[in-house]
């Protein structure tokens, strides 16, 4: 049976989206990530993500096969990438949480909505939210 990722809000020391993108290695893995998913694994916001903690995408999926905790995972992404400052985790955060609002990422989001049949849901302003809406943790 197909699993949803955790929320791209949820954060592993701060950082919005990790979280998300180690469910998805995990659940691929299990064989239990819907297969709309696999398409975009370790490039869209997954590569964003590796690239802001200076790591790749495989190496990252070689720490999650080891069996490694989110919080481990994230401690070797910052022992051999690069671990971001407060105020960059914060900008990081920021410009994530609203992608697909007033972006380059909107059209994308629109259409996405247009797909899901939620073009008349106005509350769904960012990627972030239209997982949210499409995963059916909110209504």
């Amino acid at each position: 049976m197909n699993q949803y990722p955790r929320s791209a809000y949820d954060k592993v020391e701060g950082i919005v989206y990790f979280a998300r993108m180690l469910d998805k290695i995990r659940l691929k893995a299990a064989e239990k990530l819907p297969a709309d998913y696999h398409k975009n694994l370790g490039i869209g916001f997954d590569g964003r993500c590796c690239r802001f903690l200076g790591v790749t995408y495989a190496a990252v999926q070689q720490r999650i096969q080891q069996g490694s905790s989110d919080a481990e995972v994230l401690q070797w992404c910052f022992d051999h990438g690069r671990k971001p400052n407060d105020e960059e985790v914060l900008i990081w955060n920021a410009f994530m949480t609203k992608r697909g609002w007033r972006d380059d990422n909107t059209q994308e989001l629109n259409r996405y909505k247009a797909e899901s049949g939620f073009s008349d849901r106005s509350e769904i302003q960012t990627l972030f939210d239209y997982y949210e809406f499409d995963e059916g943790r909110t209504k």
